[in-house]
Order: structure tokens, then sequence, then C-alpha cells
């Protein structure tokens, strides 16, 4: 089979491609002839690397097996980030492997295992009913509007919220957070802030946050996290940390952009919004997961030489986990291109597929997005479009900026 042939310098997660369109016809080549194929990168365009390029893993069981192999595809090496800012230096590249996507076991597992503490289902199902609640006044304030920027004035809102009621954070500060994370994970993007700036100031925020509950704990999650329970573990402040910033990238901007995107699915798909207004499936949260697949890629490091679909891996080589491919391969889902609410099984990849690295907070998403779908059923269910969305300038996340849209 002919090995596919694309423009020079074509690069998968070049920020500018993303910007207009996600890469589907080149998946699906990739898909045919090459699953796991060699993007190179020169030094100026390789989002910090410096490495020469890295493998796109396009297919859905590739991608499964990387995840489920640790010892063999690491996620500390070289972090699981895919692009960096083309400036990054390797000490700023070592203090991101305090992140939780960017550990391998053992540490991530007992990172893990402490952070779990805060996604239990009754912790997730505790908060419901603040959720709802606020779900319901957001849909009332965009419908009383009658129209403007959906990501504004919907789409962000629950995400933020529920970030902010699982950590305590008081409503004056909630902006705040929003706007970090922002210019912390949109670096590619000149619309937005100074990352480091706003790196910094998450984390000194969190900081300070772990620093009173650890001396004054109130019975929230905070406290429970910083301060030893009955195992006996517990995250140092600056633990903490890390964790709120991948809480408010991980748990704020990609729920939000799973939003966006299955609002304008439905959009596109009246009859699926029909649907889901007369039956309200428990399915169709994690079909518009696989439709949005909100993170691009995330991406992980070869440990010794390996052959996987056909290619030749050696030691070093960085492996980009393309879940936009994925979650449309052919092989893996019956009509992929099909906007199905029923769709049942669903082995998508937009929680990160499986293994250590399957997203803490899926439940979380999967309730906030449920909750956001039902109140805008019930208060503006005939929402129209305005204009198309303006897409974000990203090498590796799927995210949507604004949207102009009329509520009805």
């Amino acid at each position: 089979m002919a090995a596919p042939s694309f423009p020079a310098g074509f690069d998968f997660t070049d920020p500018e491609l993303w910007e207009q369109r996600s890469p589907v016809e080149e998946f699906a080549l990739l898909r045919r002839t090459a699953p796991v194929w060699w993007n190179a990168q020169p030094d100026e365009t390789s989002g910090g690397f410096r490495d020469g390029g890295f493998w796109v893993v396009s297919r859905h069981e590739d991608i499964k097996e990387i995840s489920r192999n640790a010892d063999l595809y690491s996620a500390q090496r070289k972090g699981a980030i895919i692009r960096l800012p083309n400036e990054t230096t390797p000490e700023q590249m070592e203090l991101t492997g305090a992140l939780l996507v960017n550990m391998d076991p053992p540490k991530h597992s007992k990172t893990r295992r402490i952070v779990s503490k805060g996604f239990t289902p009754r912790a997730v199902e505790g908060l419901r009913a603040a959720l709802t609640e606020r779900a319901a006044r957001i849909v009332h304030a965009a419908k009383q509007s009658g129209g403007g920027d959906f990501v504004q004035q919907v789409a962000c809102e629950l995400p933020l919220q529920a970030i902010a009621e699982l950590l305590g954070v008081p409503e004056v500060d909630r902006r705040k957070l929003f706007d970090w994370s922002n210019a912390t994970l949109n670096y590619d993007d000149p619309e937005y802030g100074d990352t480091n700036a706003a790196f910094a100031e998450i984390i000194g925020y969190a900081w300070n946050m772990a620093e009173q509950r650890r001396a004054c704990p109130v019975g929230d999650i905070v406290s429970t996290l910083v301060n030893d329970g009955l195992d006996g573990e517990a995250l140092g402040s600056d633990e903490f940390g890390f964790f709120v910033v991948l809480l408010a990238i991980a748990g704020n901007e990609t729920t939000r952009n799973a939003i966006t995107h299955g609002m304008k699915a439905f959009v596109d798909h009246p009859e699926q919004w029909a649907r889901y207004r007369a039956e309200r499936p428990k399915t169709a949260a994690d079909e518009i997961v696989r439709w949005a697949t909100p993170v691009n890629a995330f991406q992980r490091t070869a440990t010794a030489d390996v052959e996987l679909g056909g290619a030749r891996i050696k030691a070093g080589d960085r492996l980009g986990l393309f879940y936009s491919s994925a979650n449309f391969d052919e092989d893996a889902f019956t009509d992929p291109f099909t906007f199905d609410i029923t769709r049942d099984p669903n082995p998508h990849v937009g929680f990160g597929g499986t293994g250590a690295h399957y997203c803490v907070g899926a439940n979380l998403a999967r309730l906030e997005i449920d909750l956001m779908f039902n109140a805008i059923a019930e208060v503006m269910p005939d929402l129209t479009e305005l204009a198309e969305p303006v897409r974000l300038r990203s090498g590796w996340i799927n995210g949507i900026k604004s949207w102009q849209v009329r509520y009805e």
C-alpha cells in the first residue's frame, strides 16, 4: 500500500491547521495506509521539543494498546502535551512533570489515588442539586439576553461553576480562575494573555488555599486532599497547586468545548435534537464527547524499541495519540461520521482511552453535559445559529472561542 503524501511541512499539530479545520481526510488516509506515520518537524516548529518530529498514531486499536502500557509508553519522559510553546526551556518542561497527566507509575498511581477522593460517585452526585440549579440559571439568563456568544454565555459557565463548587472557590474569584485557565492553555492563540504569568497565578492561588485548609480544615474536598486521611496520604501544597492547574484546564476547558461542539452538532442535525428533547437518552453525553473530542491528542514516549502498526519505533521517540482520528475510526465505530445520541456501545477515547490516564473527572463531565443540555432543551429549545463558530488556534485542543447564536 502506497505511503501517504502530504504537502511539505504538513504538521498534525500545526495551530493554524486546527484554527481552520480538523484534518478529517488526512486522518482517514493515515488509518488506511500508514496508521503509525512519522511527522517530521524542524526545530523552529517542533513546539519546544527539537527532536525531529513524532509518530502520528491514528487508529483506535493502537491508541488503546498504548494507553494500556505505561511501562513501554511513558507520559513522563517528554510529557503528555504534544505541542508546547516553541520557546519552552528544558527547565520549564521539567516543571510540568508535577502535573498528573505527565506522571508515570508509581508516582502517578499514588497521586491519582489521592486526587480520586474528589471524584468518587458520592462526591460527584453531591454536586447534582447545586449544578442543576445553576444550569437552569445559566440558560434563563442567556434566553433573557435574546442572543450572543454561546461560549461565554452558556458553555463556559457550568464547568467553571462545577470546579469552583468542588474546590470551594468564592464567587468573587471564579472569573479569575476562568481567565487564568484560558491563558495557561491557549498559548498558541495570540488573543490570550501571558501563559507563564497565568500559570503562576493559579499555582499561587491554590497554594494559599491548601495552606489555609491544612491549618483550618472545613470538611470540604480541599481539606480532604491536603490533610492526612485514614490511609495517611495527602497532597502537599505544591502538589495541590498543580492539581488545580490540571482541574482548571481539563475540567473547565474540555467540558466547555464539548458543550459547544455538542450544541453545534444538534443545530446541524435537528433530527437528533428532536430525539434528545423527546427521549433524553443517557447515551447522549458520550456521543457528544466522541463527536467533539475536546483534546485532539496527547503524547507518549517509547521507553524501548518497539514495532507498532507496521512502524519501527525507537526508544525516545514521541508518539501522538490522536483521539480526534481514533474517535472516527471505521473499524471501531459503525457509521462514525453519523452523530447518533443513542450510539451504544460507544468505545470512544474522548476521555483519554483506557489505562492509568483515563480521565479521573469523566463522571463529573458527563453530569455537566447532561444537566446543561437538559436545561437548554427545557428553556430555549429553538436555539438558532447566526454565524459559524470561531475556532481556537491550538496545536492540541479542539476548541471553539466564540459562537454567535439566537436563544429561542
